[in-house]
């Protein structure tokens, strides 16, 4: 593996669903120790700061450190754990897939799990269960007592447990989490560089947190930057394996996407256009994308203060909300380059142009 590959290892496989970003965290202010400065919000946000030759404009750069989870409901008498979703699930994407529960006492390893296909009626077996009816095994058995053993509480958390591989296509990587472990590796990517170059403005690097319930973070993390430009850097979802999507930009190696609508975020079009400008310009592989459902940090940090000019940068991801998702490293690269040269050219004539209605 490469640097960027070990990084994406350690950094996918970190355990951090929404309000328990920590380790993420802790990841993401080893790798940048040497080039930043840091701060934290009350939401637990992470700012990585570097200063330009310029203390305006003041550029943001936001990635989720969340990824989808689940919390702990209760224990049931017989020692099964019964759970809730953080962030939006398919049931289909769930049995029989590892998990791992944080106690204060400790990790421990589940699987979650439903009847056997031989206990279900016919008329249940083609249909999917619901979420209140499955639960997590946790090595339950006659004579262990997992309420005294492990200590598990209501409201631990639990994340899904996949390790980082490299597949027989080496630009494709396949882990947990890239929602959105990807956008935090961009920034961090990004900012790494820009630490290293004279840029025109105020940088900011951001880790948010409780975005896959709310894009809590990012609105008290713009309040804290209170960004002229920002970006929300995120997956979207590839469109090469959805029914009825042929012929759509969104997938894998198809470069960096220059996201022109979500349901959160209408950019302003002439950074819309000034993005595409610096990937032409610098012969940078992208796409203009949309997001057919849900919404990016940018939808909240887009309405802070008096309004932020901002865009979402994604990358094309398959099978995201699960325990496993693929995304290709040419679309990294491409990302990190796209800021990086969008930041070396936002000073703050520039800005002021992309305020002109």
């Amino acid at each position: 593996m490469d640097r960027t590959e070990k990084l994406m290892k350690r950094m996918t496989e970190a355990e951090g669903i929404s309000g328990f970003e920590h380790e993420v965290a802790n990841l993401v202010k080893a790798e940048l120790a040497d080039a930043c400065e840091f701060e934290r919000d009350n939401l637990g946000s992470l700012i990585c700061k570097h200063r330009g030759t310029s203390e305006t404009p003041r550029v943001m750069m936001a990635g989720h450190m969340d990824e989808v989870g689940f919390v702990v409901q209760q224990v049931t008498d017989e020692g099964f754990v019964k759970f809730l979703p953080v962030g939006g699930w398919w049931p289909g994407n769930m049995l029989a897939h590892r998990v791992a529960i944080q106690t204060r006492k400790g990790r421990v390893i589940g699987v979650i799990g439903s009847p056997a296909i031989h206990d279900l009626d016919k008329d249940k077996r083609d249909k999917l269960p619901k979420i209140k009816d499955l639960f997590i095994d946790v090595g339950q058995s006659v004579g262990f007592d997992v309420k005294k053993k492990l200590d598990i509480r209501p409201g631990d958390p639990i994340t899904p447990v996949t390790e980082f591989e490299i597949m027989a296509n080496k630009k494709m990587y396949m882990a947990k989490a890239w929602d959105n472990r990807i956008g935090v590796l961009i920034m961090t990517e990004a900012m790494r560089r820009l630490s290293k170059m004279k840029h025109p403005n105020l940088a900011f690097g951001v880790g948010t947190t409780q975005e896959e319930v709310g894009l809590r973070g990012a609105k008290t993390a713009a309040a804290f930057c209170k960004p002229d430009v920002a970006f929300s850097l995120d997956v979207c979802t590839a469109k090469d394996t959805s029914p009825g999507m042929k012929g759509r930009p969104e997938k894998p190696g198809n470069g960096v996407g220059i996201m022109v609508f979500d349901n959160s975020l209408i950019p302003n079009m002439k950074l819309r256009d000034f993005m595409i400008e610096i990937a032409e310009k610098h012969k940078i592989k992208h796409f203009l994308g949309v997001l057919d459902g849900g919404g990016t940090d940018g939808g909240r940090i887009n309405l802070s203060g008096t309004g932020v000019l901002s865009i979402y940068i994604g990358i094309a991801s398959r099978y995201i909300h699960s325990h496993v998702s693929i995304i290709h490293r040419g679309d990294f690269d491409a990302a990190v380059e796209l800021m990086v040269q969008a930041y070396m050219a936002l000073d703050k004539k520039t800005v002021e142009s992309l305020r002109t209605f």
